[in-house]
């Protein structure tokens, strides 16, 4: 038979790709580069659905197309495989996460192997592997190792911040550091103690610890990132989380919130990323302002012992605004509940409801206290501050749509300005003073303009908003009450995980001399890798240690304690790409020579929901290394691409209700023959559904709970017909497709090109695999431009060396035109439709000819890399040299049209047609059709009355 065998060819190509090593990228550094790179994918047990692998083929095409074009191509995988599930799991079994980890990883390679994808597979990567975490640990000791100083605005060693404090003191210093630095003369900083400096350095650092309002989850016993928690549980078991204060190891990128934010404008992102980026580091130019407390007294903290300068805790409450210019029209000050004054604040009176509202505030994530904007709750404290500008009392609330960790943690209220201001003091029966002359409607919402002149405002009434600004500023810095100043929405990120599955943290903390505490301090750097020790069970200790504490002598050269959190998910995915550049190098990260060659990634394809969390921390590592000199580039990755979701389409049975319950048995109709009866639509596997088609025996088997002794009431034509709906893929709605399913039935290349051909890349789109027989269709009469069937029903090859016709030349060139314009702009779908469109004409044109088809293959191979492999072999080439052959190359001259082929209409009918070159004449055109024989027939020997010719359009004849 002349028909396709794609499970045979498919296995072949794909162990001849590992056999050679196909796509390994050569040492050849003469040619241009290109890095093609998927998101760090995670092995979850469920494996890969027919989704999954969407971004993974668009790159992939990429990737194939750049090799044609000359590039030396980078397209590794690997995984990101340390996390929460693999460790909930050994929980629940006690196996360790280890094993369930390479379980999954392994059905995670076989199923993209199976997808035919152009990986490097031998420089795959894990982050759970000690000889990969051992750099990622070498990352987390050079950030600890260095500040960022602001004068440069670039992070350096800091033994330049320490040369500094020895010359001069503090005096001059520029950096982002802790906010309760104190400052030193030079001379008070030598008369130090090494300890007592190394603990002043600790406040400078990159990385270091801090009290830190934390999403602490209980029942898991760890600390959970925002993304890890959904309406106030936890995303993976549902279980409570509450905000809890808490030492936590931090990443100082509050460091960099500038240069994130104009880094966005040199890279070739999706806006929408961008914009979500620049929301999520929130720039605010404003003023800090400073409230007085009314009956606080200033008092020393005797347990702060950073160094011999004891420090003050203030009688201020300081805020940032971003409209200074409204605050005469203050009447209340909001507080976060975790601000660090309210135990200050908080009168007796007032103690129950405070500690009701704090504890209750607990229970919700921080994105959803942020998210609420409806809800309006709050408490009073009993204790009041002053406004600077008219010393009148203030009411302090406390509230929970207030962020300890954003800005001060302290909002000034202004009702009149801001809308749920205005709904609290509405609630809470508090003054709303109007500021500018323009609002409107106070009695109804809030007027946030900036129009007008001032009113009620003292020494600004009159002014315009620009002049009250810099008026208000101006007369606060004079009388030290506050400044213009530059604020972020971003916050230092936590770095700590009380988990066992993650990478250790390269610290041990010395012996408590009594004045610095124990502090925390680097392991030698060549005693990295710090691998995970065994521990018996992967919960935390009776006493609330994190399972790092369970292991038995784990010390740092068995004498001090080691730090028992893990790093968090993110940070080895924070600079996986690099290692892809050299994944064996035991002595650096990556070579130089290397690094230097690769720069960073061309293309980068993943998903959406990584745009504030795994990008941003991405961004951040890169930015510091590059300051320290390891990385040429300052942006990891120069395009970005996030590939849309495919979606479920779930099946539907229909149940008569009534029936399935109490000893009746189950009813389900077809959906064509429910004709108004009462029924309940259920799930049905897609899996046994062929074009809406159900295959009611595998219905039984699968689902006995509700088919047990069923009727069926069919279709005349005995088939039982589905319902359908467009849903979330998901196992609960029956409607996840296995990829291998699908490969196993049409074939891999097949997959791919529908996948492609489902729409445009960024945009979701419904799976159907009612659709997916054009594509397989397609394949097969593609491989019939080879083959065919000869007399005795053997394939015979039916390719010739004939000369191509122009008509098969300008189908071919039109087609090179499209496939390489699409790939270009990432316009895959409509190079699928491309490709079905030149097939069926060059079948329709009998084009069997070698000089065609062998550029044919070429174009198609990127999308469909097997079967173009198995026909470049056959047209002659040597095996598996269709990834690296040259491009065809489009020839405009070929589409040049020299002739037309003319429709003849007799009075408005077409009775034939005829072709003239494009540049005949009107009148010659006139003259040969009147002497065709077909139309003299249809002239009966009249003369017309006029003979219309439209040049490159028709001939109308009217007798």
């Amino acid at each position: 038979m002349a028909d396709y065998n794609h499970q045979q060819v498919e296995k072949y190509w794909q162990q001849f790709w590992d056999d050679h090593n196909t796509f390994s990228p050569k040492s050849d550094t003469d040619k241009p580069k290109y890095y093609a790179l998927d998101m760090f994918p995670y092995p979850s047990g469920a494996g890969l659905h027919v989704g999954h692998p969407l971004g993974y083929i668009a790159s992939d095409i990429v990737a194939r197309y750049k090799r044609l074009k000359g590039y030396n191509v980078l397209h590794p995988m690997g995984f990101d495989s340390f996390g929460l599930p693999a460790e909930q799991y050994a929980i629940q079994t006690g196996q360790h996460p280890a094993v369930t980890t390479e379980a999954n990883l392994t059905r995670y390679i076989e199923q993209l192997k199976n997808i035919g994808f152009s990986y490097d597979w031998t420089r795959e990567i894990r982050t759970s592997d000690p000889s990969y975490y051992k750099w990622t640990q070498w990352i987390f000791m050079e950030l600890f190792r260095s500040w960022y100083n602001k004068e440069t605005d670039h992070a350096e060693p800091i033994e330049t911040l320490t040369a500094k404090f020895a010359a001069n003191g503090t005096a001059g210093v520029q950096a982002a550091c802790d906010d309760d630095v104190t400052s030193f003369t030079a001379d008070e900083w030598n008369a130090m103690s090494e300890t007592e400096q190394y603990a002043i350095t600790l406040k400078y650092r990159l990385t270091f610890l801090a009290d830190a309002v934390v999403n602490w989850c209980p029942a898991l016993g760890t600390v959970l990132a925002n993304d890890e928690v959904k309406d106030g549980v936890s995303e993976r078991g549902g279980y409570p989380v509450e905000q809890k204060l808490m030492r936590q190891w931090m990443m100082r990128i509050t460091a960099y919130a500038d240069r994130l934010l104009t880094g966005l404008d040199t890279i070739d992102w999706t806006e929408s990323i961008k914009e979500q980026q620049r929301n999520w580091i929130g720039k605010s130019v404003g003023a800090s302002v400073r409230f007085k407390v009314q009956g606080l007294t200033s008092k020393v903290d005797e347990s702060e012992a950073t160094t011999n300068h004891k420090l003050q805790t203030t009688n201020f409450i300081e805020v940032f605004t971003t409209r200074v210019d409204t605050i005469y029209g203050v009447t209340f000050m909001v507080l976060a509940p975790e601000h660090e004054l309210v135990p200050s604040l908080t009168t007796p009176e007032q103690q129950q409801a405070v500690e009701e509202y704090i504890n209750a505030a607990k229970m919700r994530s921080e994105r959803d206290r942020m998210a609420d904007v409806k809800g309006v709750s709050g408490v009073f404290t009993g204790s009041c501050c002053l406004n600077p500008l008219n010393n009148e009392p203030v009411p302090i609330y406390l509230a929970d749509y207030v962020l300890a960790g954003y800005g001060t943690g302290a909002v000034m209220a202004v009702p009149s300005g801001d809308q749920r201001d205005y709904g609290f003091a509405k609630h809470f029966n508090l003054p709303i003073i109007p500021v500018l002359d323009a609002q409107k409607d106070l009695d109804q919402q809030a007027d946030n303009t900036k129009e007008g002149h001032y009113i009620n405002s003292r020494i600004i009434n009159g002014l315009t908003y620009k002049e009250a600004t810099a008026t208000l500023i101006a007369w606060l810095e004079e009388r030290g009450m506050g400044k213009g100043k530059v604020n972020f929405r971003l916050r230092d990120a936590v770095f700590s995980r009380q988990r066992y599955w993650g990478e250790p943290v390269p610290v041990y903390f010395g012996e408590n001399d009594g004045s610095t505490g124990r502090l925390p301090y680097l392991i030698d750097e060549s005693d990295l890798p710090l691998e995970l020790p065994a521990i018996d069970k992967y919960l935390p200790t009776e006493t609330g240690e994190p399972p790092l504490g369970r292991a038995e002598g784990w010390k740092y050269k068995e004498e001090y304690d080691y730090e028992l959190s893990t790093m968090p998910g993110w940070a080895g995915s924070s600079w996986y790409w690099y290692r892809y550049m050299d994944p064996h190098n035991s002595d650096r990260f990556a070579s130089k020579e290397d690094v230097d060659y690769w720069q960073n990634v061309d293309l980068y394809i993943g998903g959406t929901e990584h745009a504030t969390g795994h990008l941003l921390y991405s961004r951040f590592w890169n930015k510091f290394m590059h300051d320290r000199g390891y990385v040429p580039q300052d942006e990891p990755f120069k395009k970005l691409i996030n590939q849309g979701m495919i979606q479920g389409r779930s099946n539907f049975v229909y149940r008569v209700k009534g029936t399935g319950v109490e000893g009746i048995a189950p009813v389900f109709v077809s959906l064509n023959q429910i004709n108004g009866q009462d029924v309940t639509p259920l799930h049905a596997d897609v899996n046994i559904v062929d074009n809406d088609v159900l295959d009611i025996e595998a219905f039984k088997k699968a689902r006995p709970d509700l088919a047990d002794g069923a009727e069926f009431i069919i279709e005349p034509d005995g088939k039982y017909i589905v319902g359908a709906e467009v849903e979330k893929m998901s196992k609960s709605k029956f409607n996840v497709v296995n990829p291998d399913d699908i490969v196993t039935k049409y074939g891999a290349d097949v997959l791919r090109m529908y996948e492609m051909f489902l729409g445009p890349l960024e945009q979701a789109k419904p799976w159907n695999t009612n659709g997916i027989d054009g594509v397989y269709r397609f394949v097969r009469k593609l491989w019939r431009l080879f083959y065919k069937d000869n007399a005795t029903g053997e394939s015979e090859w039916i390719v010739t060396d004939e000369n191509p016709t122009p008509a098969e030349l300008k189908v071919l060139h039109r087609t090179i035109q499209k496939a390489e314009n699409d790939i270009e702009t990432y316009s895959f779908n409509t190079s699928i439709s491309a490709f079905m469109v030149c097939v069926n004409e060059l079948t329709s044109l009998n084009c069997h000819k070698r000089a065609v088809l062998q550029e044919l293959v070429l174009l198609l191979s990127p999308y469909a890399p097997h079967i173009a492999e198995e026909l470049w072999a056959k047209l002659g080439n040597e095996p598996g040299t269709v990834s690296y052959a040259p491009f065809p190359v489009f020839t405009p001259n070929y589409l040049v049209e020299d002739s037309f082929e003319y429709p003849i209409q007799i009075n408005g009918k077409v009775r034939t047609t005829l072709n003239f070159a494009v540049d005949r004449a009107p009148k010659e055109i006139e003259d040969e059709v009147l002497a065709d024989e077909v139309v003299q027939k249809w002239l009966e020997g009249k003369t017309p009355k006029k003979v219309v010719v439209v040049p490159k359009r028709i001939v109308n004849v009217v007798i």
